[in-house]
């Protein structure tokens, strides 16, 4: 299953970056096919909002890459609900192709949109979701409780912005005791924080990143730790994360 994204943008030129127009959303799918080699996707998302450009002008550009046969289904990216929500029901109203899936950033230290924001969606729309950020931008691995280890993200002056959560010492005791409860299970803190999330009946995909094979191979045993997530355990968790 392939996916792609637009909204920012590879040129600087006007409506060619950080928009979701007409204009911008039927060339960039071009682009992207032409790099991916492919005559279509099976997902494409607006990823981001574009509080520039009407919601319908967006919504009418979308169901006309799903029409032309160029994706299979398309989605939102970081979208508040009501957003969502009215792009849904212009899709309605006219008979168009709508959203199908959303891809939110959500883990134990992000859940408020998710869990709360999104209850809607899930509930009355069966709205799909592919949730980002699993490990809390490596966080949740526990690889930071004592400093920040030379070659992580939180070294990378790219990503200096991050420093002061990869350093919050509320947040490190936190995760000092999820390990606690991750050792019980015979599971890593990160193979605890994935199997959270599948846990979640909400959670269609977890999107996980690696700089490392065996870091893949460790993520995907996550599965086999949802099944010892009991209600014990789950309200063990949210004691901690609450």
């Amino acid at each position: 299953m392939i996916s792609t994204k637009l909204f920012w943008g590879l040129n600087d030129g006007v409506n060619e970056k950080n928009t979701l127009n007409r204009k911008y959303l039927l060339e960039a799918i071009g682009g992207s096919l032409d790099r991916l080699g492919l005559d279509h996707v099976d997902l494409v998302y607006c990823h981001r909002p574009d509080p520039y450009t009407p919601i319908e002008e967006t919504v009418w550009a979308m169901h006309n890459i799903v029409e032309s046969g160029k994706a299979i289904y398309w989605g939102t990216s970081e979208w508040s609900a009501a957003d969502i929500i009215a792009a849904i029901e212009i899709a309605e109203r006219h008979h168009l192709h709508k959203p199908v899936m959303e891809q939110p950033q959500y883990n134990m230290f992000h859940r408020e949109r998710f869990e709360v924001e999104y209850e809607r969606l899930f509930r009355e729309y069966g709205y799909g979701s592919t949730t980002w950020s699993p490990l809390a931008s490596g966080l949740l691995t526990g690889k930071y409780k004592d400093g920040v280890p030379e070659g992580s993200r939180g070294s990378l002056k790219q990503y200096a912005r991050l420093l002061e959560k990869l350093t919050n010492k509320i947040l490190l005791q936190k995760v000092n005791k999820l390990t606690e409860i991750a050792n019980d299970l015979g599971a890593t803190t990160a193979q605890l924080a994935i199997a959270w999330l599948l846990k979640n009946p909400n959670v269609s995909t977890v999107i996980t990143g690696a700089s490392r094979v065996e870091q893949v191979r460790q993520n995907m045993k996550a599965v086999d730790i949802v099944e010892k997530l009991s209600l014990d355990v789950m309200e063990a968790i949210d004691k901690v994360i609450a």
